[in-house]
């Protein structure tokens, strides 16, 4: 069976997710729907991790569960240049660059949890499907708010 090489993939994916989520919390700290959001939605993937890593040695692969933080330093730098960035009007570009970042990311990861729930229907696998079933929704939810939030200030930041 090859659904360890994509649980895998998507842990991989899912750690990315958070990460990106992350950084754009971080360098819109000014705009406080992107940095509270931001963060309680790079939890959900975090937490994603943790369970596609309990799943993982039925499926023979061995995943590290600790989601990926980020480091003491980048944090503070970014936390420091968020702050000065989000004063700059270039600011706005950089916004709609992270969201479609986080879009375009949560897009493969929302593709993984459908082969995930695909595999699980063909194998009649209850365990594997209950977790595409808990995980793909948060990541739709992911997916909408990036998508929501580019439409929402697009036109504003590209027309002016």
């Amino acid at each position: 069976m090859r659904i360890g090489l994509v649980l895998r993939e998507l842990q991989h994916d899912e750690q990315k997710l958070a990460y990106e989520l992350l950084r754009a919390s971080e360098r819109h700290r000014v705009d406080h729907e992107i940095h509270h959001l931001g963060r309680d939605l790079a939890r959900w993937s975090q937490r994603h991790v943790r369970d596609i890593a309990d799943i993982g040695d039925r499926f023979g692969v061995d995943l590290d569960p600790r989601p990926t933080g980020e480091p003491a330093l980048s944090k503070l730098v970014r936390e420091k240049a968020g702050g000065l960035v989000g004063r700059h009007t270039d600011a706005s570009l950089l916004m709609l660059r992270d969201l479609r970042g986080i879009h375009v990311q949560a897009s493969g990861v929302s593709v993984d949890w459908v082969m995930i729930a695909q595999a699980a229907q063909a194998l009649r696998d209850t365990e594997l499907l209950d977790l595409a079933q808990r995980c793909h929704p948060d990541t739709l939810r992911q997916l909408r708010w990036a998508n929501a939030k580019l439409e929402e200030s697009c036109t504003q930041i590209l027309v002016t």
